[in-house]
Parts: C-alpha cells; sequence; structure tokens
C-alpha cells in the first residue's frame, strides 16, 4: 500500500513539474515572439529572452536544444497563431469566393494590426533570403504550406464555377503577395494612412480578373 502511495505520488509530482515546464516553454515563446515582431529573428537571443523573463540563461536553454531551434519553435508558433486567425473563422464558409474573401479580408486585417511591429513571414523573408540553414528552410516550408491554404481556396472557386477555369492559380498567388508587401511598405515604411482603402481597390481587381460574369 505505502509503496502504491510512494508510486502515485511520485507522477503527480512529475505530472505538476511538466506542466510547470510546458507553462514556462509558452512564457518563453510569448516573450521570443514579441521580440521577434519588432526586432525581427536575428534579435532573439537566450541572453534578452533570460533578461525579460527573469531567468538564468541556462534556464531558457534547457527547453531548447539551440538557438535554432527555439527559432525554428517561434515560427511555428506564428504559424499557428497566424492560421488560427486568418483561415479557421473561414473555413465555416462553403467553399468558393466566400471563403477566399473571407481568408484575404482575414489576412489584410491581420496585416493591419502587425503594421506598428511587422509581420514575421515578411521580416524573417527580409533576413533569411540568402542565408541557408535550418531557420531559413523552416520558414520557406511554412511559407510554402500558407500558399497551398491559398491554392486549395482558389481552386475551389474555380470547382465552383465562381472563377474562369483557366484562372492561373499561382499568378493570381503572385499578385496577392505582392498586394502584401506593397501594403507592408506603405504603411510601416512610408507611414501612409490609406494603406487599406488601396488594398480593397486592388483586390478587387484582381479578383475581378477572374470572375465568371454569366
Amino acid at each position: 500500500m505505502l509503496v502504491r502511495w510512494m508510486m502515485a505520488s511520485e507522477r503527480v509530482g512529475q505530472a505538476v513539474h511538466i506542466r510547470k515546464g510546458e507553462q514556462t516553454r509558452v512564457a518563453i515563446l510569448d516573450a521570443a515572439l514579441d521580440v521577434a515582431s519588432r526586432d525581427g529573428l536575428e534579435g532573439v537571443t537566450i541572453g534578452i529572452l533570460a533578461d525579460r523573463l527573469d531567468m538564468s540563461k541556462s534556464g531558457v536553454f534547457s527547453h531548447f536544444g539551440s538557438r535554432d531551434e527555439l527559432l525554428i519553435e517561434v515560427l511555428k508558433e506564428y504559424e499557428a497563431r497566424f492560421l488560427a486567425d486568418i483561415l479557421k473563422p473561414a473555413l465555416v464558409l462553403p467553399r468558393g469566393l466566400s471563403r477566399l474573401r473571407a481568408i484575404l479580408d482575414n489576412w489584410f486585417t491581420k496585416l493591419g494590426q502587425e503594421t506598428e511591429n511587422g509581420c514575421l513571414y515578411i521580416s524573417g523573408a527580409v533576413e533569411y533570403d540568402d542565408r541557408p540553414g535550418v531557420v531559413r528552410d523552416e520558414l520557406v516550408g511554412l511559407m510554402l504550406a500558407w500558399e497551398e491554404q491559398l491554392r486549395r481556396a482558389i481552386r475551389y472557386c474555380v470547382e465552383s464555377g465562381e472563377f474562369h477555369e483557366d484562372t492561373p492559380i499561382d499568378l493570381m498567388i503572385f499578385e496577392l503577395y505582392g498586394l502584401t508587401l506593397g501594403f507592408h511598405q506603405s504603411v510601416r515604411l512610408m507611414k501612409r494612412d490609406n494603406g487599406m482603402d488601396m488594398v480593397k481597390q486592388v483586390l478587387e481587381r484582381i479578383l475581378k480578373q477572374y470572375l465568371r460574369t454569366t
């Protein structure tokens, strides 16, 4: 009986330790995302996170095998939040133009919310476009996955008959990405206050090209 009680107590203790460890890991990722959104991925260091969280460097490092692993986890966490804000709310809508519009509206709304600190995909692309390595590979993989989500949403518009059968999906995705970059530069760098109005006008022009009118 005593042995079983001791074993049960040990399991409870391990579970509490795991929960605390996970909470600490989440706190580290939250802080890292905040730093990355302001200073870019290169601004994320073990030392900065330790100072922000009042932890030792070894305490922060114990949750990640390396700085590259930390940055990869930051990117994965950003992706999870990105998809939760943009894709998930749109999936309740039927496949086709209404869902695509919701995705695009959510995407540009999020970009608008991020103009103070910046989009991690955009800033990360600038930082890592010519820097080979596992962090760049992860970033490219996440962006390719997002392109595939857009490709699927556009394909549904073709299948529903709302877009022309010969709609050049990859070209449309290129146009949408160009619009996000233009919006980001206009608002972040040029400090223009009409960025969202311009986005809406250009977005309608892009969609109008591919809409079937009959």
